[in-house]
């Protein structure tokens, strides 16, 4: 077990060279798929999941005003990743961010999947984040 946890400790930042890259391409995916989404239009984006969608005025309220406070903090996520990526600067602290994010987002869906309450296209996005996780370790620059 002592070795296997050596091993993948030594497996952080393998590719960190490459980490601002690595940022090039994540940056418009998650902003174009997530976040700008969430910011503008939280009800089409919610559609796209397969969400139900609320049946009175407060319901739709509630979603669209959550949905933009989500789509807000992804948008600073994102900008982050930009910083990062044309200057380097706060590289580190961005895969910080990065690797919490995928953490929670995990947690989030996981909990939902075991609640049933999520679409199962929200249960997939569990591998996604671990995924993104993942990668923001191997890619994290040391």
């Amino acid at each position: 077990m002592n070795e296997l946890w050596l091993w993948l400790v030594s497996c952080i930042g393998i590719w960190g060279e490459y980490s601002q890259i690595f940022l090039w391409v994540v940056m418009p995916i998650t902003t174009v798929v997530f976040a700008l989404p969430l910011f503008f239009a939280p009800l089409i984006w919610s559609r796209w999941f397969h969400w139900r969608q609320p049946g009175d005025q407060d319901g739709r309220n509630l979603t669209r005003y959550f949905g933009r406070c989500l789509g807000a903090f992804v948008l600073i996520v994102e900008a982050l990743m930009l910083r990062a990526a044309l200057t380097g600067i706060g590289l580190a602290f961005t895969f910080e961010v990065l690797i919490a994010v995928a953490v929670m987002m995990v947690l989030v869906h996981v909990r939902g999947a075991l609640e049933g309450r999520q679409p199962f296209i929200e249960t997939l996005e569990i591998g996604m984040y671990g995924g993104l996780g993942l990668l923001a370790v191997l890619f994290f620059p040391v």
